[in-house]
């Protein structure tokens, strides 16, 4: 069974787009028609902008989206049996599946863009990746921390966890984790706290957005990151996309149930490469792909 899977912030680079662009009207009529629901150039700024001109909050997450999306309609071999994105990638993979049309899902992605934006600023946080270590300790020690906000974020692979959480919180986190063994642990080059509690003021703005958008009936199941499982209830759908923003992502449990429930090859559309090799960490056995 074909599992098509979106990536998240961060695989953005100049330049992006631009090849899909040249090659394909279609890529032609979605960028322009990406640049009038968002009211600004934003294909001028992924064709021609510099590093810095894509960390901008406003373009960055769009920015992957559109990527990802007009890869898969230019470049897709047939339908999935099933989909999934890694946190931003969500909201792709609702656009493959049809359960948000193009420009309901490009709303939303510009409207949490923004939002996160302002969660950020107002804590000083961060996160941090903590490589080859027992998920279960990292866990321990970051329910052990009790008057400073940090969790598990992103479980991306059995030999990578990301927490989440205030600076202060962080800090400690790292520190305590090293005493108990972990060697390698890394702070993120990320404006926040993703998918920790610090992320409720956004939670609390795109909710208003997400209630007000219509969910359709999905061609095939997305495995959410705040369950790990599939949903194709439109209802069920949109309450965990909501939950996402201040939930763990559970890239390794999602991608083990796709297995599980029949996956046998996985592609990746849009820029980079960075699901294709967390999935390999967790199952060597399955096939990956990108375009």
């Amino acid at each position: 069974m074909q599992a098509y899977v979106f990536p998240g912030q961060g695989a953005q680079f100049p330049g992006m787009g631009k090849d899909l662009y040249d090659q394909f009207p279609l890529a032609k009529e979605l960028f322009a028609e990406a640049d009038r629901i968002l009211g600004f150039s934003i294909s001028d700024v992924m064709f021609h902008g510099s590093d810095e001109d894509l960390k901008q909050t406003k373009v960055t997450q769009p920015a992957v989206f559109l990527h990802s999306y007009i890869a898969y309609r230019c470049l897709a071999e047939g339908k999935p049996n099933m989909v999934a994105g890694h946190s931003l990638g969500e909201f792709t993979a609702l656009a493959v599946n049809g359960c948000l049309t193009f420009e309901e899902a490009l709303t939303l992605v510009s409207k949490r863009a923004l939002a996160m934006q302002k969660s950020c600023e107002k804590q000083e946080s961060g996160m941090a990746v903590v490589l080859k270590f027992d998920d279960s300790i990292i866990e321990q020690v970051c329910a052990g921390i009790q008057d400073e906000v940090v969790v598990p974020a992103n479980y991306n692979s059995p030999q990578q966890l990301v927490i989440s959480g205030s600076k202060a919180g962080l800090e400690k986190a790292m520190e305590k984790l090293r005493e108990a063994g972990a060697k390698r642990i890394m702070l993120l080059n990320v404006g926040g706290a993703f998918h920790s509690p610090l992320m409720q003021p956004a939670q609390d703005e795109l909710a208003l957005a997400i209630e007000q958008c219509h969910f359709h009936q999905p061609a095939c199941p997305i495995y959410q990151n705040a369950t790990a499982n599939p949903a194709s209830d439109p209802e069920v759908i949109r309450k965990n996309l909501l939950a996402q923003l201040t939930s763990p992502v559970r890239w390794t449990q999602s991608v083990c149930k796709m297995i599980e429930d029949g996956a046998s090859e996985f592609t990746e559309f849009g820029p980079g490469s960075t699901l294709q090799g967390l999935i390999k960490r967790i199952n060597p056995d399955v096939k990956t792909s990108g375009k």
